[in-house]
């Protein structure tokens, strides 16, 4: 049994997408088709940059989108190895969840453009700029993060945002308390504490005007059935109601990407191999949680060429 799965934010870099374009007409049309839907030449930064254009999270989160379903497009239409029939469920790393969806029919690839424009900016919007920040805690599990997340808080908000793998944890919140957490990472067994140079502090209670937004808009754009299950990041667990999924994507914005937990309960299910869309980060992910999973990440033509030999 094969998962697809998406990328999340920090996968993005410059260049992206351009081989894909270059060989494969679908590919064009998918990146085209987001430049309209957005009214901006997103494919031109995703090409030429600036890095720092592209990193800002209105950009890199329809950017990633883009390129994870351009690549799942050219497998299909090019390669023959669609989705649908290959795939027993998908998952998606925060943002990834929408690259998911509409991967698996949910949402229409304009649709999930807007909605992730408007997800990047309600995101930033959050928090003032310099008010909150986001740390990997490297050699953490995460009873370890929880404790000193915990330790940490003094007052302000320090919360675990990404159960990544055995081996990182990222916790989120008020800078000071971020900063105290790296202070004291090496006293709670912790390798160390990395500051990440992102934007806002995702996926912690700071978010809740976000959510609030992407509640209207997903009540204006929701989710329609969808061809295969999605494990949800808030829960870890198998969605096939769309309308289930529709609240668990709001709660998404506040709440822990439960990624670690999501990949052992796709192993529960059955599931043996896992097939990352447009990304190499969550196929060395899933490979921590579990050395026996099958793993492979396709962004080249050459990746998709390989992989539709060994699966015509």
């Amino acid at each position: 049994m094969t998962a697809f799965i998406f990328p999340g934010q920090g996968s993005q870099k410059v260049g992206m997408g351009v081989e894909l374009a270059e060989a494969s007409a679908h590919a064009r049309e998918v990146f085209e088709e987001v430049d309209e839907a957005l009214n901006q030449k997103l494919f031109a930064l995703m090409k030429d940059g600036p890095e720092s254009e592209l990193t800002m999270t209105a950009n890199a989160q329809p950017a990633i989108m883009a390129n994870s379903v351009a690549t799942a497009r050219v497998l299909d239409k090019e390669f023959g190895v669609a989705l649908a029939d290959k795939a027993d469920c998908v998952a998606g790393h925060s943002l990834g969840e929408y690259s998911a969806l509409c991967a698996a029919g949910a949402f229409s690839l304009s649709d999930t453009a807007k909605l992730l424009r408007l997800r990047g900016i309600a995101m930033q919007d959050a928090v003032p700029i310099g008010v909150g920040a986001m740390a990997a805690l490297l050699g953490a599990d995460i009873d370890k993060a929880t404790a000193l997340a915990e330790a940490a808080a003094e007052g302000d908000v320090c919360e675990v945002a990404n159960d990544n793998d055995p081996t990182q944890v990222v916790i989120s919140g008020h800078v000071a308390a971020i900063d105290r957490a790296i202070g004291m990472a090496k006293d709670h067994g912790i390798k160390r504490g990395l500051k990440l140079p992102v934007s806002a502090p995702f996926h912690c209670s700071l978010m809740s005007p976000a959510a609030l937004r992407m509640k209207t808009a997903l009540g204006d754009t929701p989710p329609q059935a969808f061809t295969v299950p999605i494990f949800a990041n808030v829960t870890a667990g198998q969605v096939t109601d769309p309308a289930e999924e529709q609240a668990l994507l709001v709660e998404q914005i506040t709440g822990r990407v439960r990624w670690r937990e999501s990949v052992l309960a796709m192993r529960e299910a059955g599931i043996e191999k896992f097939v990352e869309l447009g990304g190499k980060v969550l196929g060395p992910m899933v490979g921590r949680i579990d050395k026996e999973a099958a793993t492979v990440s396709l962004v080249t033509m050459e990746d998709l060429e390989a992989f539709a030999k060994e699966n015509a």
